[in-house]
């Protein structure tokens, strides 16, 4: 009994448990052809530009919470932006990952879920009662949800179309609105629009109508010399007035789902 018990007291405690990792270092397996190889740590330029984009929608959220309610939404729109960056630089630069996923889906909570609507909610809905933050629920909830849906559907759908208004196009219109009327006295139909606005983009972003995701489109293929001319005024068209035209172009988008939805199902009755 002495001898076991000497031997235990003299084991060097790293020889007997050498751990695999260190703490808190992420390590992740990928397959390289064919076999599994286990990396450790993460690729910066890419959780870069996702931290940039979670970095403007804490500050559009504390910027609606002081009341500088425009530059809240602008910054959504910033965060809008740096999203679609994120993910097209992992793919040029070949620095995909699970952890990069996990992170961009937990920073679109925050962008286009919690920021959008509480912008909405201390701009105009925080003076409904509990109506103002029922609806301003349904928006953050809805946003949850269709985060959750979207990432166990990839690879199963159709990359052509989106099912249910995607999170960020419903963060536009939101966000869009508020920059468009945020220098309007309070009036009863702003505020019924505001809440039809959040409570119907929440709702489109859980449903199963189709959107197009534009993903087909080829944009490394030649093109006529007229188009970058089509691009110019289309800039243009944004810089006179980037509110007006942002929230109508996205707000059109959200409207074209449940339009092309009703027409489809008129044309399989008839």
């Amino acid at each position: 009994m002495t001898e076991k018990r000497k031997s235990v007291e003299h084991t060097d405690p790293e020889q007997a448990v050498e751990p695999d990792i260190e703490a808190g270092e992420v390590v992740e397996e990928e397959l390289v052809e064919g076999a599994k190889v286990r990396r450790k740590g993460i690729y910066l330029l890419p959780n870069a530009l996702t931290t940039a984009s979670l970095f403007s929608g804490f500050y559009a959220i504390v910027s609606a919470a002081n009341g500088v309610f425009d530059n809240a939404a602008v910054a959504i729109f910033v965060s809008m932006i740096l999203d679609g960056l994120d993910g097209r630089v992992a793919r040029m630069t070949n620095t995909q990952s699970k952890f990069g996923e996990e992170y961009d889906s937990l920073a679109d909570m925050v962008a286009f879920g919690v920021a959008p609507g509480l912008v909405a909610f201390f701009w105009s809905l925080n003076g409904m009662d509990k109506l103002g933050w029922a609806i301003t629920f349904i928006y953050v909830a809805g946003a949850a949800l269709r985060l959750a849906r979207f990432n166990t559907q990839i690879g199963s759908v159709d990359k052509k179309y989106f099912v249910g208004l995607p999170s960020p196009a419903a963060a536009a219109c939101v966000a869009g609105l508020v920059w468009c009327f945020h220098t309007f006295e309070p009036a009863g139909w702003l505020t019924l629009l505001t809440m039809v606005v959040v409570g119907g983009t929440g709702v489109l972003m859980v449903s199963n109508i189709l959107y197009r995701s534009f993903k087909d489109l080829d944009l490394r293929g030649r093109v006529p010399f007229a188009a970058i001319l089509l691009v110019v005024l289309i800039f243009v068209v944004i810089a006179l007035d980037p509110a007006t035209v942002l929230f109508t172009a996205f707000l059109i988008y959200a409207l074209s789902g449940p339009v092309r939805a009703l027409f489809r199902n008129k044309g399989k009755r008839a």
